[in-house]
């Protein structure tokens, strides 16, 4: 570590370890981790550094070297600017106060770094080194970010992939037998220094890689600060810092994706769709609630299964065991019920567009108002069922107690009231999430719009679609008082909510009352 002074002293078999660009409070740099190697398998008799702070910044870390494992290993330990010499003695009392100081320059430096860093960040500056996939530094200016088209267009790509009902881990297959370069790769491609080293395989991508980049709110154009922090100078380990936390400037720089695109992709993401066993899967899978639990309804399809079969059930039904009624409806029929009132919705928005926008923005805030009432009440509902459980728990501890009721009746009880209550309690967070959501949520009829006119005719149902223009679907129980099986199905558009179809009659008549006006019209 110290060239010239070795030189002079004449020392034979020396090995010179340099760590540049790495800080003295990180005991994790090569050099001081093969200097340690060394010492581990005695290969190792004298030690020579510039001064304590060469060794390191901890002053515990770097005391547990120079008073324990060095001297256990009879090493002759120097530090030449500090006038250290473990042989002689030198300043050996007043070295852990020079390492305790060094520390302090550590610590003190890493708060300055730190302050400067919030500042930047706060001032509206970029705090990464380099932009995320798909976009650059712009050439003329290094504090503005430029979109890198051909890394562009696989982002844009990995989202409509996305949008068209495949996951992270379908993304990353389907990249990587069309050969398209990974982020390292790619940037290592044009030039770009990464921090990573070289992939063996630069397709490979990688599932978190693509989870990554679906969420980035940085594609919408925004700069996103203090995403990251660590726990302590000395870590060098960055943890996740919560949304609440982060600081986001919109509208920065220029957007790869729309923010339509990137909404349905974070409702995509957080209803995951996995496949089944057998690799079958359906339209609609996580997107089926029910309308008396709230739950999801599970697709259900087996290997010998026939299309007209696959089936999706209540996930709370659970072979008749569980809190709630199947709520049964097969796929094909759910099918071709979305199918067919898609269809009157596009051709209602298209015929009669002033009607259309007319008639869901007057219904559209009773709607939402009525939808998250429905919401609050169950909400209280649960917590108060949560209350009664707390009650019921400690009467039957009391009972335990007492010995009115046996150990294993006491278990059983406890257990059944346990899971209700986590039930509940999942139940509740996920409500007085989509209450909050809800009453942030505007309805915005020309983004439905906007997606309308980019079909001409709908003749099947294809995930793109799906997943484009319908955001959940609530599956009701059967009724069959009457004798015949009736079902409601209530489908929400995305951006719309629910849009109510006019009755046959009523449509045609009023194309026909449009056609004789515009007759009317030529003839006059």
């Amino acid at each position: 570590m110290l060239t010239d002074y070795a030189k002079q002293r004449h020392y034979s078999n020396l090995k010179i370890l340099v760590d540049d660009g790495y800080s003295g409070t990180n005991f994790d740099r090569p050099a001081f981790a093969e200097m340690i190697e060394l010492v581990e398998t005695g290969q190792v008799e004298r030690i020579i550094v510039k001064d304590m702070s060469w060794l390191g910044r901890d002053y515990l870390e770097v005391g547990m070297y120079t008073d324990i494992v060095f001297p256990e290993r009879d090493i002759h330990f120097i530090a030449v600017n500090d006038g250290v010499n473990s042989l002689s003695g030198t300043s050996n009392d007043f070295t852990p106060i020079r390492n305790l100081f060094n520390e302090f320059h550590a610590r003190d430096t890493a708060k300055k770094v730190k302050a400067a860093m919030e500042h930047k960040g706060k001032s509206g500056e970029y705090l990464t080194t380099n932009p995320p996939f798909g976009y650059m530094k712009n050439p003329k200016n290094s504090k503005e970010w430029i979109i890198d088209e051909p890394a562009a267009e696989v982002v844009r790509r990995i989202f409509n992939l996305c949008i068209a009902g495949k996951g992270p881990t379908q993304i990353a297959k389907q990249l990587q037998p069309e050969k398209v370069l990974k982020p390292t790769a790619y940037w290592q491609s044009i030039g770009v220094w990464t921090s990573k080293n070289t992939p063996q395989n630069p397709y490979s991508w990688d599932t978190q890689t693509v989870k990554g980049i679906l969420a980035k709110p940085e594609y919408l154009g925004h700069m996103v600060n203090f995403k990251t922090y660590k726990k302590s100078y000395k870590s060098k380990v960055k943890l996740d810092n919560p949304k609440e936390n982060w600081v986001i400037y919109e509208n920065v720089h220029d957007a790869i994706v729309t923010q339509e695109q990137f909404d349905r992709v974070q409702e995509l993401r957080k209803n995951k769709r996995r496949n089944t066993k057998n690799g079958k899967t359906s339209l609609f899978s996580g997107l089926l609630r029910c309308a008396d639990c709230g739950e999801k309804l599970y697709f259900c399809t087996a290997k010998h299964f026939e299309p007209k079969q696959d089936h999706f059930v209540c996930s709370n039904y659970k072979s008749n065991t569980g809190t709630c009624s199947a709520h049964f409806i097969r796929d094909e029929v759910l099918n071709r019920i979305v199918l067919h009132h898609l269809q009157n919705v596009l051709l209602f928005a298209r015929q009669f567009e002033s009607s259309f926008v007319r008639m869901i923005s007057e219904k559209s805030v009773d709607e939402r108002q009525k939808e998250l009432s429905e919401m609050k009440r169950t909400i209280q509902k649960n917590n108060r069922r949560i209350d009664e459980l707390d009650m019921l728990f400690k009467r039957i501890y009391e009972d335990n107690i007492s010995l009115k009721i046996s150990d294993d009746r006491f278990a059983k009880l406890s257990a059944e009231y346990e899971i209700e209550q986590k039930d509940l309690q999942s139940k509740v967070v996920r409500l007085e999430t989509e209450v909050t959501a809800g009453e942030e949520k505007a309805v915005n009829i020309e983004q439905f719009l906007t997606t309308v006119r980019r079909y001409t005719e709908i003749t099947e149902l294809t995930p793109t679609i799906v997943n484009e223009f319908i955001s959940k679907i609530i599956i009701h129980a059967p009724d069959k008082s009457s004798g015949k099986r009736k079902q409601e199905v209530d489908i929400y558009y995305n951006a719309v909510g629910i849009v109510n179809v006019l009755p046959k009659e009523d449509f045609n008549k009023m194309i026909e009352e449009r056609s004789k006006s515009k007759q009317q019209q030529r003839t006059a």
